[in-house]
């Protein structure tokens, strides 16, 4: 065969990865005719049969699973190309996607690209809320707002600085419930924290605290939905010291309470740093956050 279609090939790995032609069309922003379409020609052209179709979705044949690997290859390729072609570019202009946390998203950087959109209206800005850590090597954003290290080989990373914890709570709970003079005290109070996630349990524990999750009478693990559970009276909560400073509504209780603080870093990948509305982007964000922070 003396040439393959990528978009074959891409259709293809897509399939693969999520096991039907709806979430493969929707992974890859074409139609899901379409996709149907590309395996089904793929599979003429290499004169095999790559899934097996089930009421669980498509399953990859051994033969699928034998080119998946070297289509994943190609993909790879495609995506490096396609990541020096946007590092080599000097418009300031077009799209960046910024991947942050939930929190990050709602309450922190619609006030920066609000601003920043008055320096640099050609660039338009896309925001992935998310607290999973979005993959910079697939270009599932352009940069990324992390609560951690990456780890990742081709990223390059700025710390941008150590956020501190507080525990806190609506004024209108305090002035109902009363406010805790120790940490004692906080255990007799009504505690927003998580639904399955164990950081706060896990925080309780490191204090001598044995506490569960019904000793929370306020569960989710939505950011926002946690952080505005606090803000409307749900209960003490622990939250970023800069966003309880902007909110009037809510006051620090026990500020002397020794808690960990959360790092920030912002990341981008190396092929794509050179370019000029990244680079712009990542610089005013990277002093924004610092700011906010109070770094």
């Amino acid at each position: 065969m003396a040439f393959m279609d990528w978009n074959l090939l891409k259709s293809f790995v897509a399939v693969a990865e999520t096991g039907s032609l709806s979430a493969a069309a929707r992974k890859i922003e074409v139609s899901q005719p379409s996709v149907g379409r590309h395996v089904a020609e793929l599979e003429r052209q290499l004169g095999i049969k790559l899934f097996r179709r089930g009421r669980a979705g498509y399953e990859l044949s051994e033969d699928g699973i034998a080119l998946l690997g070297r289509a994943r290859a190609m993909r790879e390729q495609a995506e490096a190309i396609s990541r020096l072609a946007l590092g080599a570019t000097e418009a300031v202009a077009g799209t960046v996607r910024i991947a942050a946390s939930e929190v990050v998203s709602a309450y922190v950087l619609p006030s920066m690209t609000a601003a920043f959109a008055e320096m640099e209206p050609g660039i338009e800005i896309e925001i992935v809320a998310s607290n999973q850590v979005e993959n910079l090597l697939r270009r599932d954003a352009d940069i990324a707002i992390r609560m951690v290290e990456p780890s990742q080989l081709d990223l390059v990373a700025r710390k941008i600085t150590d956020i501190p914890l507080t525990a806190c709570a609506a004024t209108s709970y305090l002035d109902r419930r009363g406010r805790p003079a120790s940490p004692a005290e906080i255990v007799g109070h009504d505690l927003v924290g998580y639904d399955r996630g164990m950081e706060l349990i896990d925080g309780f524990r490191e204090f001598g605290v044995e506490i569960d999750r019904h000793g929370f009478r306020f569960r989710t693990d939505n950011q926002i939905v946690f952080w505005e559970a606090i803000r409307t009276g749900n209960g003490i909560g622990f939250a970023q010291v800069p966003l309880v400073d902007r909110e009037p509504l809510v006051e620090v209780i026990l500020p002397g309470l020794p808690l960990p603080s959360l790092p920030m870093w912002l990341a981008m990948h190396r092929d794509v740093r050179t370019s000029a509305r990244i680079r712009r982007v990542a610089d005013f964000l990277y002093e924004q956050l610092k700011d906010y922070a109070g770094g």
